[in-house]
């Protein structure tokens, strides 16, 4: 089922599952090993279903502390789980690998993913150091793998980083649409599960006119939706769909459906 950011999901919600960390990860929990890994994901996807998201984005978040160029055995490991959870899912469904943009677009790719996210372009100063994505070789691979269908979205300002190029936040909007050609564009906190900065929101929405999506990134919360998405075309939800709202924790599929339930009052 193809994801359409306009046609019946308008202001769409997609929702993150967040698999456990991953092999060679200093969090992971190699007595659970991967069955561990696929029995959790598959438990957040059945939540985040029956809680009425519009799609499902695979991350790996506990892979802390991240790194810039995904490793093999990461990238195997993180292919093999959303293979295995693949039969489960009902919704469209899209990958991010934290924080290499051509391995999201290879997993994308190896599992059909319909979209993926990651920081495509710009240079940050980051908790992972210098921080310099390579948005044409993530595109040129697109390509390569015969992918172009592949919705590629970009967060244009990082979690966990601050960025060097000082250009004001809409004109880097713009030119990652007009430059390296962004399907849609994420606007985020500065950190996982912190609010975005409506104004500047705002001005990213006003600047692009409609050109591509524009999604709230980071933060969104009950509290929150109807404001966000007076403005964006849809959000991202992690942190406030899990268990007592924090992001380490399971998808409480309770806070899903509240949530939900107000996003469709606003349809």
């Amino acid at each position: 089922m193809p994801f359409d950011f306009f046609g019946a999901r308008k202001k769409a919600v997609i929702g993150m599952a967040h698999i456990g960390a991953l092999p060679g990860t200093p969090l992971y929990d190699a007595k659970g090993g991967m069955n561990r890994l696929i029995d959790g994901v598959l438990a957040d996807v059945q939540h985040l279903q029956e809680g009425g998201v519009d799609a499902i984005m695979f991350g790996n978040e506990n892979d802390r502390p991240y790194q810039l160029q995904a490793p093999a055995e990461g990238v195997a490991a993180m292919t093999a789980v959303i293979t295995a959870v693949k039969p489960a899912l009902k919704v469209p469904f899209g990958v991010n690998w934290l924080w290499d943009p051509s391995a999201s677009v290879a997993i994308a790719t190896a599992t059909g993913a319909s979209f993926a996210r990651e920081i495509f372009t710009g240079l940050f100063a980051s908790d992972m150091g210098l921080w310099k994505p390579d948005a044409a070789a993530a595109l040129r691979l697109r390509r390569n793998l015969g992918r172009e269908d592949l919705k590629l979205l970009f967060n244009i300002n990082a979690e966990f980083a601050d960025t060097l190029d000082r250009r004001p936040i809409e004109l880097r909007a713009r030119s990652a649409v007009f430059s390296s050609l962004a399907d849609g564009i994420l606007v985020s906190g500065a950190l996982t599960g912190q609010g975005v900065n409506t104004s500047d929101l705002q001005r990213v929405v006003e600047a692009l006119d409609g050109k591509v999506p524009v999604f709230a990134n980071t933060g969104v919360t009950l509290d929150t939706v109807s404001s966000i998405l007076g403005l964006a075309d849809g959000c991202v939800v992690g942190t406030y769909f899990k268990v007592d709202g924090v992001t380490w924790n399971a998808v409480d599929g309770d806070r899903v459906k509240r949530f939900m339930d107000r996003v469709n009052s606003l349809r």
